[in-house]
């Protein structure tokens, strides 16, 4: 009945949001905290492990989660953000399909007083706090690997995640900035692969078929595309002449660069970004001090400094 009361009056009472949520902090016997989850897509590694730091930190706080998978769907989550509003959540942690296209979920979580936190991807609407990275500088860094490997000279590819996701622009953003700097880089040929592993390698044996020995180097915008990539140019017997750099350091871009078929990934934080996005969360539901946008640096990692990256 509470709930019902909240909606039904949320102009008159949208003040006392705060000591509502204070009621349900799971304390002293109380009702516990429910934040509800959707994440962008629970077939992507790198997503898995920002939600397993979630859940881990949710269980450790005694906070319910309800988790759903957007699988990839901007509209999907727009409607999951509805339910979980009807289903009068204390807070809402997104990881946003699109930058455009995911911000109405924003907006609506906003208008009915309950705080919406981003993590890992940003909208254009802006959410009560963001917790991620910055998504230009790992294409820099990466870009920047790339072209020193090369001496600054040979063709480049870049593989695309989901077109319209925040990451997706930001990679290509630092990536060209690079490109700029170095007249002799050239970009042959650039597509979305779509965060997809199978779909890399597929685009990857298509290049190889148009571009063939005049590749050399492949910067994909995840480990996932990365590998799918290395993949392709393994089974052709190229791999040994071209360079392969991806973002995130997932356990399989790890052992491939243990092996030295993944010349470089780029670090990206999953635990951090899970951890900090449900701390937020909390932190926001029970009424305390909060930063509103939290950036984990990235960190290239090679052969060199591998093993403080491995577990």
């Amino acid at each position: 009945m509470k709930r019902i009361i909240f909606y039904s009056f949320s102009l008159l009472i949208a003040s006392f949001l705060t000591s509502c949520n204070q009621s349900s902090s799971g304390e002293n016997g109380e009702k516990k905290l429910t934040v509800g989850v959707s994440m962008l897509s629970m077939q992507n590694e790198f997503i898995v492990n920002v939600h397993d730091e979630i859940e881990k930190k949710a269980k450790e706080s005694d906070v319910e989660l309800i988790t759903v998978d957007a699988e990839r769907s901007a509209l999907k989550q727009i409607e999951q953000v509805e339910s979980f509003i009807a289903q009068g959540v204390d807070a809402i942690i997104m990881n946003p399909c699109e930058v455009e296209a995911s911000s109405p979920a924003v907006t609506k979580a906003l208008a009915a007083n309950i705080p919406i936190i981003n993590v890992n991807s940003e909208t254009t609407a802006k959410p009560s706090a963001f917790i991620g990275s910055d998504d230009v500088e790992s294409a820099r860094i990466a870009m920047k690997f790339i072209a020193e490997k090369l001496n600054g000279k040979g063709n480049v590819l870049m593989m695309h995640g989901y077109m319209g996701q925040a990451a997706q622009i930001k990679r290509e953003q630092g990536a060209r900035e690079v490109l700029k700097q170095y007249p002799g880089l050239k970009l042959i040929a650039h597509q979305t692969a779509e965060w997809d592993r199978a779909k890399a390698m597929a685009l990857m044996e298509n290049w190889i078929q148009s571009y063939g020995n005049t590749i050399n180097a492949v910067f994909a915008q995840n480990d996932e595309m990365g590998m799918g990539a290395v993949k392709a140019l393994t089974d052709a017997g190229l791999k040994d002449k071209v360079v392969v750099v991806s973002i995130d350091a997932i356990p399989d871009a790890l052992q491939a660069v243990q092996k030295g078929t993944l010349n470089a990934t780029v670090f990206q934080n999953a635990e951090q970004q899970g951890a900090q996005a449900i701390e937020t969360a909390i932190k926001i539901a029970k009424g305390q001090s909060y930063e509103k946008e939290t950036l984990i640096p990235f960190q290239l990692v090679t052969k060199e400094n591998l093993a403080k990256f491995m577990k």
